[in-house]
Parts: structure tokens; sequence; C-alpha cells
């Protein structure tokens, strides 16, 4: 055999070896084009995150895909992450989180499309029905208001100028007509999270939320991916007229996961449980026979609520606003909103009930007992000193009549 011939049959030896390595490889994968992984981060090494993605050979990804805006990475080693099986190159299992922003092909596109790969997209502009993005570096785009966001759009300004991970949802005229969707992505990060939480959350925690937004009959609290609802009536231990008042879109709070339903996607959540019950310190704070400061919360046909303190409201009874007289209605005495001074005449801590009067008609009252009660003395001491007169005078008449 001559040099020339040794030689082509190593190279022939050498790509047939390489081919049969490439398609073992393949073989022990089993991974097409465009399938979805769980994979975890092995390691993390200069511009590559290497993967187990629970097959032979390491997956490789590029960790520029997972840098934020200030050029940190978002994940740590040991993290899992959802990625996009590419293919096989150099004998690495090569995978995307999305497709890159950079010069992606219009064959890169449609791949995206047909297996449902993410991509990256700058949004450009506003345009008529959406926002106008570029995916691929150059390819233009539309993405619907109603695919840029899970809830409605308030201001387009807030996504002008924005990378942003976007669904192919439509793919026609050879990608001269590409719809996106942003929102499928957030929905299906959503649904991961949310099968996360399902393990974790537990009725009774306390937990960190945001107020997405406000209702007549509460607000609804986002705690990551999972949202709910806080009735006006947990919202605190004292009766919320306005909600606005109390809460307001986009504020913190902490609450409590008062019930879990799985099964028809609701939570509800009790902010009044965080808080000290204020009847805790009542019976200190307010003992009978003690004069306070409230306000007329409302009025109803059968007497007056006044507030004294947050979630402390007292009754005084119709049959104590009219100084003695007959009344029909507290109105006839008393409005909502006034302020008055009350006695408390009886504490229930058990029913969370506290019996008031009018301080001004109880003092009234009073003067006019301790009025009596003096009159009342004083004429068991004229009438004692009367008799005793009496009786002297008799003593002695009939002591001399024995003499």
């Amino acid at each position: 055999m001559d040099k020339d011939d040794k030689e082509l049959k190593e190279t022939t030896e050498e790509e047939s070896f390489a081919d049969l390595f490439a398609k073992s490889f393949a073989d022990q994968v089993r991974l097409e084009p465009g399938q979805k992984v769980e994979a975890k981060i092995l390691k993390i090494s200069g511009d590559w995150i290497f993967l187990d993605t629970g097959r032979k050979g390491e997956g490789v990804l590029e960790a520029k895909e997972l840098l934020d805006a200030d050029g940190n990475l978002t994940v740590k080693e040991g993290d899992t992450i959802t990625a996009w099986f590419l293919g096989v190159s150099h004998n690495e299992l090569r995978f995307t989180t999305r497709l890159g922003g950079g010069s992606a092909g219009q064959s890169q596109l449609e791949d995206a499309w047909r297996n449902g790969i993410p991509v990256e997209g700058h949004v450009e502009k506003e345009i008529k029905g959406g926002f106008e993005v570029k995916v691929g570096g150059t390819v233009r785009a539309f993405c619907p208001y109603s695919q840029i966001s899970l809830r409605r759009v308030e201001n387009a300004a807030d996504y002008i100028g924005k990378r942003l991970s976007f669904r192919i949802s439509e793919y026609g005229e050879n990608g001269r007509n590409i719809v996106l969707s942003h929102r499928s992505v957030l929905e299906e990060e959503r649904l991961r999270q949310k099968e996360e939480q399902k393990e974790t959350l537990k009725e009774g925690m306390i937990v960190q939320g945001t107020v997405t937004s406000l209702r007549d009959f509460g607000a609804f609290i986002s705690i990551g991916s999972v949202e709910g609802l806080l009735p006006i009536s947990e919202i605190g231990w004292s009766r919320v007229k306005d909600i606005h008042e109390v809460l307001s879109v986009g504020q913190n709070v902490e609450v409590v996961i008062k019930q879990i339903d799985w099964e028809n996607d609701k939570i509800s959540f009790s902010l009044k449980d965080t808080l000290a019950d204020p009847w805790d310190k009542v019976a200190l704070t307010y003992p009978e026979g003690s004069f306070h400061t409230g306000r007329v919360a409302r009025l109803a046909q059968f007497g007056a609520f006044v507030t004294l303190d947050s979630g402390v409201d007292g009754l005084i009874h119709i049959s104590k606003l009219g100084a003695g007289k007959r009344i029909n209605h507290p109105r006839e005495v008393i409005k909502e909103g006034e302020t008055v001074e009350v006695k408390v005449e009886s504490v229930d801590r058990e029913n969370r009930r506290l019996s008031l009067s009018l301080a001004e008609v109880s003092r009234a009252a009073e003067q006019e007992e301790r009025t009596i009660e003096e009159f009342r003395r004083t004429a068991a001491e004229t009438s004692a000193k009367t008799m005793g007169t009496l009786g002297d005078l008799l003593k002695a008449k009939l002591e001399k009549g024995k003499k």
C-alpha cells in the first residue's frame, strides 16, 4: 500500500470513527432538537454552563443567556433550569434557554416556532394593536397588547426598549409574518413556580405579598406565582368602608394564608390575623365605669355604635340616648362621625361586646341619684333629731309627775 492509499485509509477510518461516536452519543442521549428538559447546573466556567440532564454526557449552555441587565448571572451551581436541546456539536449536547437576539437566521426562527423554543426579542416601538419586536437581530415581528403581559397593559411605554423572551405563535410567509407572545412564557413560568409552591405553602403560614388590584370586596395579593384574595373583612379588626384608604396597588403586605383550595385554584389571605387582637386588653383599657372619647361609627334602629379604638366598638342602646325621654331613632340625639364622650357600663370579653352610655347623660343621672340620696339622708337625720327632742320632753314630763 503506497503512502497516499495509507493516508486515505487513515482519514476514512477517522471519519468513520467520528461518525460512529457521534451516532453512538446521539443514541445514548435520545433527545430531539427542540425537546425541553429540566437540567441541574453542575458547573459555571467562564462563558459556559455545564448541565446534568440525567443522561450520559454533560450538556452545555452559553452563560450569556442567563445574565441580567447588569451583566450578572441570575443562577448558581446547583440550580435547576428549563432548557431546550439544540443538537450535538463537537460531541457536546448543546442547549439553550432561548434563541439569542443576535444573528439568528430564518431557519432558526422557524425551528423555534416548530419546537416551541423561546426567542429573545427587543421591543422597538408601539404600533397599532401592539408592539414591533426585533428577533434574530433584524427580523421584525409583532406582539399584540394582550400577549405582552399577564395583565392588561396600562402604559405601553413601560415595555419599549426592553429585551424579553417570546414564543413564536405564528410563523407565516417564510418569516415575513411572525406573531409573538411574551405572555405564554410568563404563564409557563408561573405554572412551574406554582407547582413548586404547592409543596411549600400551607394554611396558617405568614407570607410576604404584593397588592395587585383593589375591588370593593377586597384586594388581590400576589405571592410569587400565586395570587389570592384578601377579603375586605380580613383587612383589619375595625370595619373598612373604603379599601383605598387602607391599601394601594403595589403595596407590600404581610398576610396569613387563611385557606388553600388547589383544586379550584383559590387562596384566601388575612391581614387581620397578623395584627394583635385589641380585645385581648379591652378589660384593662376600658374597665367598667371608666370614661373615654370615641367616634360614632354608625347608627341602627336600636342604638349607636361608637369606635373607641381600631377594632373596638361599643353600643349605646337607644334607651340610654334620650336622657330619660323616649326617642324613636338615635339620629334624634346623635349623628355618624360625631365625637362623643362615653362611659363603659359593662364588658363582655367572650362575646366581644361593650355596653356604653353617653357620659353627659350618665353624669346627669349620677348627679340626680346623689341629690336624691343626699335628700334622703338629710331627711333621715332631721327626723331622728326631731324624734329625739320630743322624746326628751316626754321623759322629763314623766319624771316630774313621779315627784
